[in-house]
């Protein structure tokens, strides 16, 4: 079989991630070849060996839909690949093989994203959203297959659009994760030693709105006012400044929240984080909180529960498929819930031990390798519907 992985979307946060774990499961698979279309800028950040080839384009990203569907079917029927992989929320019209559309962006479909823009007077904003969502509804028509990372999404897109959805997990390799063994830079480390003694808390995402800052934020005076016995300290991968961030979202407002509410001593903006050195981050967590109000899987979660740090995350159906018990949950906008159940867990040892043998054991249950052999295998179906064999 000859794959055409479109992963050009791919630029940071979980589609990088994916980008990155599936890549070595399609070289490691006999009898299989892999085209990736990928941005030329990303291009040297992946090695895989032989079996798989890559595509360095140059398309700036207010370009890539255009060039997705002018330019792009050109080059997959040049490269006789056999099935197309569209990973980045949209699909080709008229894609030239039979295509595989990964959907995995939420905030398409989310009420409260369009609420919170438009309490942000982001109206720009939310008109560019409501226009890629028309988009992504007809990618959802236009591929042959949509597949959803997780049971709760796949069934928010089959009632958006009425067209079955097939759920296939994304995968996780605790090995893999934890490998690399080169130190974090010594900013990285004065700020981790600067916060010992102190009750961690660690979230992990760039800014953004829909990863709901604010309700964490919201809920470190309420624990610094219940803890008194000892300080708490919120980690975060990211700077709440201008220019820091990808997207065009404004961390302002969320720094000056900080301010506001006096608690600029309790925030450690650790800025972004190498990917192979995250699990350092985690290690020195007590407790991996997300407060986001919509997902379609989270990565860091597996990655938290397979570095034993006990998870807290806001209510979501998504957050309860992948964590399952071994996490605690609290109202997506609710600073005094979450901070209840982050009370809840420190006063606990008990607890803390057994959420950590349970995420253990639930995070062993993703595996990458089996996410691609469901996707080839769902490749394998479209190609043989088409009534022709898999070139060789």
């Amino acid at each position: 079989m000859h794959l055409f992985l479109n992963a050009l979307a791919a630029s940071a946060g979980g589609g990088l991630t994916y980008i990155r774990n599936v890549l070595p499961q399609l070289a490691a698979t006999p009898d299989l070849r892999a085209t990736v279309a990928v941005n030329s800028t990303l291009r040297n950040e992946f090695s895989v060996g032989s079996g798989v080839d890559f595509l360095g384009l140059d398309v700036p990203p207010a370009r890539r839909f255009w060039y997705e569907q002018a330019t792009l079917p050109g080059l997959i029927r040049r490269s006789r690949a056999d099935v197309l992989v569209s990973a980045g929320n949209f699909s080709i019209r008229r894609s030239p093989v039979p295509q595989i559309l990964l959907s995995r962006n939420s905030i398409y479909i989310s009420a409260d994203y369009y609420r919170d823009l438009l309490l942000r007077h982001e109206y720009r904003m939310w008109l560019e959203t409501r226009l890629r969502s028309i988009l992504a509804k007809r990618s959802v028509y236009w591929a042959d297959a949509t597949v959803a990372p997780s049971q709760a999404f796949a069934d928010e897109l089959r009632r958006w659009t009425g067209v079955p959805i097939v759920a296939i997990h994304h995968g996780f390799g605790r090995e893999s994760f934890a490998c690399d063994s080169s130190p974090l830079s010594t900013e990285i480390q004065d700020k981790l030693v600067a916060a010992q003694g102190s009750i961690k808390l660690l979230f992990v995402s760039h800014y953004n709105y829909y990863r709901n800052f604010e309700t964490l934020i919201r809920a470190l005076p309420l624990l610094r006012s219940a803890l008194k016995q000892r300080p708490v300290r919120l980690l975060l991968t990211c700077q709440l400044a201008a220019g820091k961030n990808p997207g065009a979202y404004h961390p302002e407002g969320a720094a000056a929240l900080i301010r506001s509410l006096g608690v600029s001593d309790m925030v450690v903006e650790l800025g972004a984080i190498p990917y192979p050195q995250l699990h350092r981050i985690y290690a020195a967590a007590d407790v991996y909180v997300t407060p986001a109000y919509t997902e379609t899987f989270a990565h860091p979660l597996l990655e938290a529960m397979s570095s034993e740090v006990p998870v807290i995350a806001s209510d979501l159906a998504v957050h309860r498929e992948i964590c399952g018990p071994a996490a605690l949950y609290f109202e997506r906008f609710s600073p005094q819930d979450l901070a209840a159940r982050v009370m809840q867990l420190v006063q606990s040892p008990e607890m803390r031990q057994s959420m950590i043998a349970a995420g253990l054991k639930r995070s062993s249950e993703f595996s990458w390798s089996a996410h691609v052999a469901q996707i080839l295998a769902l490749s394998q179906t479209l190609i043989s519907a088409k009534g022709a064999p898999p070139t060789t």
